[in-house]
Parts: C-alpha cells; structure tokens; sequence
C-alpha cells in the first residue's frame, strides 16, 4: 500500500485542514486564520482564508474563505432550536453575501434523503420558508432536491445549472453533509465556504463542483460533519500513542491496521437521525432570517 497521509482522516473542514498543518510545522504564506469566541453562546468562530495558490496547495482547498462555527449546544435538544447559532449562521451568511447577491436566493439540498447522514440538505429544503412563487417585494427563496446519481442518472451540476440558467437567481447556497477528521467536531461543527461544493466529497466521491464558474452566480456551500472514516477512529482511541511517535512511525502503524476494507468505512453515532433533523432546521432558520426578513 502507498504511504501516504490517509491515517489521518478524510476531512472536508478547511479548518482541520489547516490545524494540521500547524501541527506539521508546514503552515504556508497565504492562509489566514482568525479566531473568535462567545462565551455568552459558547461559540468559536474561525475564519480561514486561503489567498493564493501555494495555501491552496497545502490546505488542500480552493482558494476563498472558509468559516466554522463550533458548538456543543448542537449535539443537544433544547427548546430555542438552536436559536442562537442561527442567529450566528445567518449573520455570517450576510457577511459573505452583498445585498444585491441576497436578492433572490436559490437553496440546493445536496444528498440522499433515504440515508440518515447524507439527509442533512433534503430535511433543510423541508423547513424553509419559500416565497418565490409569491412574488413579494424584497428577497425571494426558492429551493431543489436534486438527489443524487444513482436515483437520478444525472450529475447534480447539470440539474443545478439548469435551473439556474432558468431562474435566474442573485446567489445559490448548497447544504451537504461532510466528513470530519476529529470526532469532537462531528454534528458540531458548521462550515460556511464562499467557494461552492463538489457533491459527494465527504465520502470520496467526488462529482462535478457546483461552484461560481461552473453557475455563473455566487455559491455558499454550508456543511455539517456527520461521518468520520476509519483512520479518524483508530487514530483517536491511540491518541496518546500516536503523540509520541514520529510521521513515518504513525503512517506504518495506521496502514498496519486498517487492510483494505476499512479504507471506504465511514461511522456515524447512533442517534444521527435525531441529530441531523435538529441541525437541519437550525441551518434553515438561519437562511429564513437571513433572506426572508423573518425576525425571532
């Protein structure tokens, strides 16, 4: 088996992208990395931005700005549904999209409803407050489920770009699920990116992106971990073990554990139908306050 760094976990997380980078003591010129914390909320905002195509290189990422949002309050019920990090979310939304661009907002619920971790972007679509049908003054919504490949036998990008080209929206924002590397930050952590998506990341299978130059409109991609791989499992229970040692020692030790068939196993926790209807609608009220003027 070719070495490489896959003990470490697939990530779709610009932010653990670059945490690895610093810890390898390979951080580039060109990614910059802002940190904020709310204790009222219990909210850390981090905001990376990758500014050139070295950084590109070493994050791994395209270049544009990638903002996370990690909270514990996401892994439990409560009765404000998250009423606080949507609030948060649609703020950060705003920063990232003008005025003009939140005119008429076209919402994209990426993923295979019939499976509980990739059912994050239909059950969003579910909860949103349409109102481009309603022709009212001001910003409009209008939103697809577009399935996947297998349901469909198309890619998600020719369905996507086609109502695009006929509905003409200002903006387009893409709900999926993502993989994480560190199972602290699963169904905790939100990412908000203003470089699009490629459906299917997440699990390594990768489409076409739906992406600005692919659209001919700006795209928000926002994502939430609900699957860690293999290699993130066994490097979290040897935790300890892995710190002491040196690259090629963790590489060897991972590759001597995982064969084959491990490589494509990917774990999610019990209770991620709960989970994932809860986060779900907690990222459709941040969009309904962000664009339809709804106030809480």
């Amino acid at each position: 088996m070719e070495e490489n760094k896959s003990y470490e976990g697939r990530t779709d997380l610009a932010l653990e992208a670059s945490e690895s980078l610093k810890t390898t003591g390979q951080q580039e010129n060109g990614i910059l990395i802002e940190e904020e914390y709310q204790k009222k909320t219990d909210i850390r905002i981090t905001c990376v931005r990758i500014t050139n195509e070295e950084a590109e290189q070493a994050v791994g990422k395209p270049k544009g700005t990638y903002i996370t949002l990690e909270s514990p309050a996401l892994l439990y019920e409560d009765e404000g549904y998250h009423r606080e990090i949507s609030t948060e979310l649609a703020r950060q939304i705003k920063k990232l999209l003008s005025k003009e661009q939140r005119q008429s907002l076209l919402v994209v619920g990426l993923g295979n409803k019939e499976v509980t971790p990739d059912a994050l972007g239909p059950l969003a679509v579910g909860n949103l407050c349409i109102t481009r049908h309603l022709e009212p003054k001001g910003q409009t919504i209008s939103a697809i489920v577009p399935g996947v490949m297998a349901q469909t036998g198309m890619e998600t990008a020719e369905i996507v770009k086609g109502i695009v080209n006929e509905t003409r929206p200002t903006a387009v924002i893409a709900i999926d699920a993502l993989a994480a590397r560190s199972t602290r930050r699963l169904n905790a952590t939100i990412q908000i990116a203003d470089t699009g998506i490629h459906p299917g990341s997440g699990v390594g299978n990768h489409r076409h992106g739906l992406t600005e130059e692919s659209l001919g409109v700006p795209v928000l991609a926002i994502g939430v971990p609900t699957v860690v791989d293999a290699a993130t499992i066994v490097g979290d229970a040897m935790g300890q073990l892995l710190d002491t040692m040196e690259e090629t020692e963790k590489r060897k030790l991972i590759h001597g554990m995982l064969d084959e068939r491990l490589k494509n196993l990917f774990v999610t926790p019990k209770d991620i139908d709960e989970t994932v209807k809860r986060i779900s609608y907690t990222i459709s009220e941040a969009i309904n306050m962000a664009f339809s003027g709804t106030r809480y």
